[in-house]
C-alpha cells in the first residue's frame, strides 16, 4: 500500500534535517515505540506497539537510514517481525525550504502480512496514513520547539 504526504514546518531545512536524524525525535514521535536503540549512525533498532481496530500487535525491528542529500532528502526504511506477523515501510523524505520554513514531501510504501494484515486489510489504508499523520504532528511540534525531548521509556 502507497501513503503519501506534505506537511509544513516552521523552521529552516537545517534544523528539520538535524531533528529528523535525532534517535530522542524518532523515539518521541514514532506512534507506538517502546524503545530505541541507536546501533550506528543510520541505523536504530526499536520496539513498537502499533494497532488497526481492536488488532494490536508488538514488534520488534529496526530502522535504517540510507541516501542521504543532507539537506535535501533521505530514504527510511523500517522493518519489524512480531507474532501477529511482519511489517516493512519505505518512504522517501524530501526537505524543500520555502518563506517562513521547510515542506515535507513523503513517498512511501508500506507491506504488512499476519494477523493484522488478515483482520485489518481494510482499514490498513487510513491507518497508515493515521500513524504517518500521528508521527509528523508531533515531529512538527519538536522541530518548532526548537528543543530535544527526553529519551523514550526503555524496556
Amino acid at each position: 500500500m502507497n501513503v503519501e504526504g506534505t506537511y509544513s514546518v516552521n523552521a529552516d531545512r537545517k534544523a528539520v534535517w538535524d531533528t529528523l536524524l535525532s534517535p530522542e525525535a524518532l523515539a518521541s514521535a514514532i506512534p507506538g515505540v517502546q524503545e530505541l536503540e541507536r546501533l550506528s549512525e543510520d541505523e536504530f533498532e526499536m520496539g513498537i506497539t502499533v494497532g488497526i481496530g481492536a488488532i494490536r500487535g508488538s514488534y520488534s525491528g529496526r530502522v535504517t537510514i540510507t541516501d542521504k542529500r543532507e539537506p535535501e532528502s533521505l530514504r527510511m526504511l523500517v522493518q519489524g517481525k512480531g507474532r501477529g506477523g511482519t511489517i516493512r515501510g519505505e518512504a522517501l523524505i524530501e526537505l524543500v525550504e520555502k518563506a517562513g520554513g521547510t515542506e515535507i514531501h513523503v513517498d512511501g510504501n508500506a507491506r504488512v502480512t499476519g494477523l493484522v494484515a488478515r483482520v485489518g486489510q481494510r482499514l490498513l489504508g487510513s491507518a497508515s496514513k493515521t500513524l504517518m499523520n500521528q508521527f509528523f504532528n508531533r515531529f512538527t511540534e519538536l522541530v518548532e520547539e526548537g528543543r530535544r525531548p527526553d529519551p523514550a521509556p526503555s524496556g
